[in-house]
C-alpha cells in the first residue's frame, strides 16, 4: 500500500537539463521531490527541484552525496556513469532505475544492437567497424548510403553520420572520432517511437508518435502516427519485447523505423524520457514525466490514453554564434488557442540547441496536418536573433 506523507519521498536524479526540469515539474504534485546533480550551476531544472548538486554526472563523491539524500536514484542523461551508480548503490543501499546495468548496455550501441538482437527483435543490419576499408565493405553489402554511428557519447542524434559514398568514409569515421559502428540505410515509410514505461510487475505504453528528423536533429512528433492499426500494434509488441531485455524500472524512449512495406525495425533505445514524448504533457492522461516518477518509486502507473491530436514542435536556436538566451515574440504563441510554450530555462542559445518546445493540442475536429501547420507557423514566428 503506497502512502503520501510530508515530506514525501526524494528522488536523486543525475542530470538536471530540461528532462531533470519537466521531472520535477510532474513530481510537485505527487508530493515527491526531487534533487539533482549537474555540473552547471543553476541548471534547467534548478528553479523547479528541492535542491542541486553542482559536480559532473560521474563525480562519485557528488553522487555519494545524492544518494544520501535521495530515496531512488534515476538518470535524464546517458553521461551517467553505470560503474560509480552502481558502485553508490550499493554501498548505499540506494536503488538506482533503471539499472546501471541496463544504462552499460546502452552506453555502447554496437553492444545494444547484439543483445537485442539476440533477443529477436527486429532491427536494421548493422556492424562493427574500425577503418574505412570496413566501411566501404558495408557499403558494398548494404548499399549506399549507409549510417555510421559513433558507439559511445552519441544521443538525441550527436555521433550519427550518413556515409552517402565509399569516398566519404575515411571523413566520415574522423568525424565520429571513436569506436564505431555501421548501419543499413533504412529505406523507411515514417520514424515513429513508443514512450514505454516500466513498472513493478506492470507496463504502459503511450500511443506511438510519429517524428520528423532533420540533420539528425527531431524537430516534430505527430500524434497520433499515419500508421495503420496493424503496424502500430506490431510497434506496442516490439515496444514490450524491449522492456523485456531493459533492466530496471522506469521510462523508455524506443525508437522504431516503419519500413515501407509495414514492417517495424529497431532504431535506438533511450532509458530515460525522450524529446518525442513530450506531447504527453498535454496530449495524453498523463505525462512521461510522471510515469516515470511513479515507475522510479514502485508506484502504479497511471492511464496513457490520448487526450487528442496533439503535434510537438522543438525551439531550436536560430543563432550562428553561442550568446544569450533570449526568445523574441513569443506573443503569438501565447495567444493561440491550444497551444503550449515550453521554456527550458537555459542561459545560452547555441546553434541548434534545443531551447523549449510548442505543442498543440487538437480543440474539436482539428486534423493532425491542421495542427502541425499551426505549430510550425508559430515556431517560425519567433527567433533567438535580435537582428
Amino acid at each position: 500500500m503506497t502512502t503520501l506523507e510530508t515530506p514525501g519521498p526524494t528522488i536523486g536524479v543525475v542530470g538536471g537539463g530540461q528532462l531533470g526540469r519537466m521531472l520535477a515539474e510532474a513530481a510537485a504534485p505527487l508530493g515527491v521531490e526531487l534533487v539533482v546533480l549537474d555540473p552547471t550551476p543553476d541548471c534547467p531544472a534548478a528553479p523547479v527541484a528541492r535542491d542541486q548538486i553542482v559536480a559532473d554526472f560521474d563525480d562519485e563523491a557528488g553522487i555519494r552525496e545524492l544518494a544520501a539524500r535521495s530515496d531512488v536514484l534515476t538518470f535524464e542523461i546517458e553521461l551517467a556513469d553505470q560503474m560509480v551508480l552502481d558502485r553508490v548503490s550499493e554501498d548505499s543501499g540506494t536503488p538506482v532505475h533503471p539499472k546501471p546495468s541496463t544504462l552499460e548496455t546502452i552506453h555502447d550501441k554496437l553492444v545494444q544492437k547484439r543483445e537485442l538482437a539476440d533477443a529477436g527483435i527486429p532491427v536494421p543490419p548493422f556492424r562493427k567497424v574500425e577503418d574505412a576499408d570496413a566501411v566501404r565493405a558495408a557499403i558494398d553489402d548494404y548499399g549506399a548510403p549507409v549510417m555510421l554511428k559513433a558507439r559511445t557519447g552519441g544521443y538525441d542524434g550527436r555521433g550519427n553520420v550518413p556515409v552517402e559514398s565509399k569516398d566519404e568514409a575515411e571523413d566520415a569515421l574522423e568525424s565520429v572520432a571513436g569506436p564505431a559502428m555501421v548501419e543499413a540505410f533504412v529505406d523507411f515509410e515514417r520514424e515513429v517511437s513508443v514512450i514505454a514505461a516500466k513498472g513493478d510487475g506492470e507496463i504502459a505504453t503511450f500511443p506511438i508518435g510519429e517524428n520528423v528528423h532533420e540533420a539528425e536533429i527531431l524537430r516534430e512528433t505527430i500524434v497520433p502516427a499515419g500508421s495503420i492499426e496493424a503496424v502500430t500494434e506490431k510497434a506496442r509488441d516490439v515496444a514490450a519485447d524491449v522492456l523485456d531485455v531493459m533492466d530496471g524500472r522506469g521510462v523508455y524512449g524506443i525508437e522504431l523505423f516503419e519500413t515501407t512495406d509495414g514492417e517495424i525495425l529497431l532504431n535506438e533505445i533511450a532509458p530515460r524520457p525522450h524529446n518525442s514524448g513530450h506531447w504527453t504533457i498535454e496530449g495524453a492522461q498523463s505525462s512521461q514525466f510522471e510515469q516515470h516518477v511513479r515507475a522510479v518509486l514502485g508506484w502504479p502507473l497511471a492511464a496513457t490514453d490520448l487526450r487528442a491530436p496533439t503535434v510537438s514542435k522543438n525551439l531550436l536556436a536560430d543563432v550562428e554564434e553561442p550568446r544569450d538566451a533570449a526568445l523574441c515574440g513569443v506573443d503569438r504563441i501565447l495567444e493561440t488557442p491550444g497551444a503550449n510554450l515550453h521554456w527550458y530555462g537555459k542561459r545560452q542559445a547555441r546553434p541548434l540547441r534545443k531551447m523549449g518546445h510548442v505543442t498543440l493540442t487538437a480543440r474539436g475536429d482539428e486534423s493532425t496536418d491542421g495542427l502541425l501547420e499551426t505549430a510550425r507557423g508559430l515556431v517560425a514566428s519567433v527567433t533567438f536573433t535580435d537582428e
